[in-house]
């Protein structure tokens, strides 16, 4: 495998100087926080017109798409982004594909676009009140536009990979039985999907990353569909489930549709541009597997930490929100009673005490080191302090949790052993299906490991808060 490097000025100055009219020099380039998967940055170049910005995309650390099985790559993001543009879909323009001799990696250079793309801030600010009622239908329209793509016609085919209903959901489940753990909701979730399987729909161009956090919204709608690298040809209801994840909602979960806007706008911008009536109980099994793909795609992210790829915080981070999509998988599709557990003070002879000192490193990282830096180390600083609130909220419940995790497990499994031992056996038998998914006990049990290591993990998601109340079961059901 190639190592990964930084992105080397001279290079993107030479480049951008052959490859884009009236571009004179480099002026800066600085990497914008957020893309786990792949870099943005912002370029500015220096034109006899003045100073001009840019977008620029690359893989991370620069490796090609060889490098992350799966992805198509970036030269592949770059054509279906020309593609979309042709068919009316909102995208920026793509200025220069790297090549090989360019040195910089696999990526490309765009226009740069003014507007808003963080999640929370397009849920809640005041600036775009006006325009968030009318963003569910206006996906709707958009989304019938990407599925109307005719892939041949576009010079695709080769550049795509196929993938039915069956194959994206044995492809995810393989991704995750290859890691170094044992997640029974996980295990429970794929035997769900499984037995659901949508019956051969009509496969089209599918985006399989369209959701809040990767459109940019003005206050005139929705300004560019980003991020295409995931994309496949597919079961084009992966695209209407996946914008109604409550992952990307963003903490409105009232507002299914990326925490803006209802299933019914979405639904009628869809149909009128398609003409064809949208399966509400095949969006609700797509809703299902986004959360079940997004908690498999969190511990890849853990996973990747661990074996050096990406030694960052990030990554260590997000694997620990594996647990938030789990709570989603419970309450789509097993909500019940749950007994919670209340933090126990850490006793001990040491002053101060070891959480006290952990969270002490995280009001330093919040209140001296995030006002006095910007841009990713910001970013950054605020995942390291979130890391060890987990710690600390770790400390407070996990032993009565993993407690009670082992006595209710050796209830269900009329075996004894300890927690790691008790977890592993319950999986096999998910797996190997000697286990039914109506087992008295399992969801109870799933339910109340579930829903309190996301108490541990990030009490504030809102999941959380639905599977203390959980609403009446609505769409699909």
């Amino acid at each position: 495998m190639s190592a990964a490097r930084p992105i080397s000025n001279e290079r993107l100055e030479r480049g951008l100087i052959a490859h884009l009219p009236g571009v004179s020099a480099l002026v800066s380039c600085d990497r914008l926080t957020g893309g786990a998967n792949q870099e943005t940055y912002r370029v500015v170049a220096a034109t006899a017109g003045g100073e001009r910005a840019f977008a620029l995309r690359r893989s991370l650390g620069g490796l090609s798409a060889a490098a992350m099985p799966g992805y198509p790559g970036l030269r592949a993001e770059a054509a279906l982004m020309r593609a979309a543009r042709a068919a009316g879909v909102p995208e920026p323009e793509v200025y220069w594909i790297f090549e090989p001799d360019d040195g910089l990696g696999e990526g490309f250079v765009m226009e740069w676009l003014d507007g808003e793309t963080l999640g929370k801030r397009i849920v809640r600010s005041d600036e775009l009140a006006a325009v968030r009622p009318v963003l569910a239908f206006e996906c709707g329209v958009i989304l019938a536009r990407i599925h109307s793509i005719d892939v041949a016609a576009a010079g695709l085919t080769d550049v795509l990979s196929e993938l039915p209903p069956a194959g994206f959901l044995e492809q995810t489940y393989a991704r995750y039985r290859g890691f170094d753990t044992d997640q029974p909701m996980i295990d429970f979730t794929a035997r769900w999907l499984r037995e659901r399987l949508p019956q051969t729909p009509e496969l089209k161009l599918v985006h399989n990353d369209f959701r809040n956090g990767n459109l940019m919204i003005s206050t005139d709608g929705v300004v560019a569909v980003l991020d295409w690298e995931l994309a496949h040809i597919g079961d084009p209801m992966r695209d209407l489930g996946w914008i109604c994840t409550n992952s990307w909602r963003f903490g409105n979960s009232g507002l299914p549709v990326g925490g803006f806007g209802t299933y019914e706008d979405l639904f009628r911008g869809y149909e009128s541009i398609s003409g064809e009536a949208v399966d509400r109980h095949r969006v609700k099994y797509w809703e299902v597997f986004g959360s079940f793909w997004w908690a498999v795609g969190c511990l890849e992210m853990a996973n990747a930490y661990r074996s050096g790829l990406d030694r960052g915080i990030e990554r260590a981070a997000i694997g620990r929100r594996s647990s938030e999509c789990q709570v989603d998988c419970v309450n789509l599709i097993i909500p019940g009673p749950v007994e919670t557990i209340e933090a126990t003070a850490q006793s001990g002879v040491d002053f101060p005490s070891t959480d006290e000192l952990i969270a002490g490193v995280a009001s330093f990282l919040r209140d001296e080191v995030m006002p006095s830096s910007k841009g990713r180390t910001q970013f950054l600083a605020r995942v390291a302090a979130n890391a060890l609130d987990i710690a600390v909220r770790d400390a407070g419940m996990g032993p009565e949790h993993r407690m009670r995790q082992r006595e209710r497990l050796g209830a269900l499994l009329q075996s004894e052993g300890d927690l790691g031992a008790l977890r592993r056996e319950l999986v096999k038998r998910l797996r190997d299906g000697s286990m039914p998914l109506d087992q008295p006990g399992l969801a109870e049990y799933l339910r109340e490991s579930v829903v309190n290591q996301l108490a541990i993990d990030q009490p504030r998601y809102s999941g959380l808060a639905t599977a203390l109340s959980p609403p009446p079961l609505k769409m699909g059901d």
